[in-house]
């Protein structure tokens, strides 16, 4: 039977978490390894492995019935997992369901949910990043829970369970990470499934940020972010697709060195 790992990097509390979980057991015999709170945004990271002891957690989750917390990151949590922490033998990394659509070529660089499998391909596992889209737009794939009111979740943990059952059946000769971003509607108003490209920047983006003095304090600010409105794109890209009710796929490639595009540092070669 396959084994399947699930996190996120909402953490442990998120309905998309368990509602995804649940939807996996369908494929395989599942473990849930989350952050023990929420690290949207922490892409990849690990966090400073010198210097940390995080506390682990066994914890009761309703339909599932091997569920672990880390206080760290989602990547910290696939790396756990992978090395054997709470056994061995995985065959897929499954991350979601992020609320917020983890969408163009910038988002990819963030999101905890796509960082938790970019670390599973590094260890030799396929990964499968799921999020969908919110009504009111999320902003660079993260979703305030105002946001998340009539959300369905059912949806996407629907498409993943299609995605997944696939990919079982015909694993990738070299490990992937497959971006599945998901419309905000009824399973059965999705229009199809499309390979996208990256869209050039997300659907909604931070537009700038402000420094507030704090009252009080010498050369002390808050920063305010500001939010741009919803920015449209070509059907062909991810954010496009999502938006017109399609499911993006996006295959997303490894970081790989190129060659030069400035002599300026030629005299350091000899």
């Amino acid at each position: 039977m396959p084994r399947i790992l699930v996190t996120n990097d909402d953490g442990i509390d998120s309905e998309g978490l368990h509602v995804l979980a649940r939807a996996m057991r369908a494929h395989g015999d599942v473990v849930v390894v989350a952050p023990d709170s929420e690290y949207s945004g922490a892409g990849a990271a690990l966090g400073a492995l010198h210097l940390m002891r995080p506390d682990v957690h066994r914890v009761s989750v309703e339909g599932l019935d091997n569920v672990w917390t880390v206080a760290g990151p989602p990547a910290l949590c696939t790396r756990f997992a992978l090395q054997g922490t709470f056994g061995a033998g995985y065959d897929l990394v499954v991350a979601g369901i992020n609320p917020g659509a983890n969408t163009s070529a910038r988002t990819p660089y963030h999101s905890g949910t796509i960082g938790a499998t970019l670390t599973g391909r590094n260890m030799g596992l396929t990964g499968v990043a799921v999020s969908q889209d919110v009504t009111t737009g999320a902003i660079e794939g993260q979703a305030w829970d105002d946001m998340l009111l009539g959300q369905r979740w059912d949806t996407a943990a629907q498409v993943a369970s299609e995605i997944v059952g696939r990919l079982l059946a015909a694993p990738l000769d070299d490990p992937g990470v497959l971006n599945v971003n998901v419309p905000n509607i009824a399973f059965e108003d999705i229009r199809g499934y499309r390979y996208t490209a990256l869209a050039p920047t997300p659907g909604r983006a931070m537009e700038g940020v402000d420094l507030e003095p704090i009252p009080g304090h010498h050369d002390a600010f808050h920063a305010v972010l500001r939010w741009g409105t919803r920015t449209e794109h070509a059907g062909d890209t991810d954010t496009g697709a999502v938006r017109d009710g399609y499911v993006s796929l996006t295959w997303l490639g490894r970081l790989t060195a190129v060659p030069s595009t400035t002599d300026a540092l030629d005299t350091l070669l000899g």
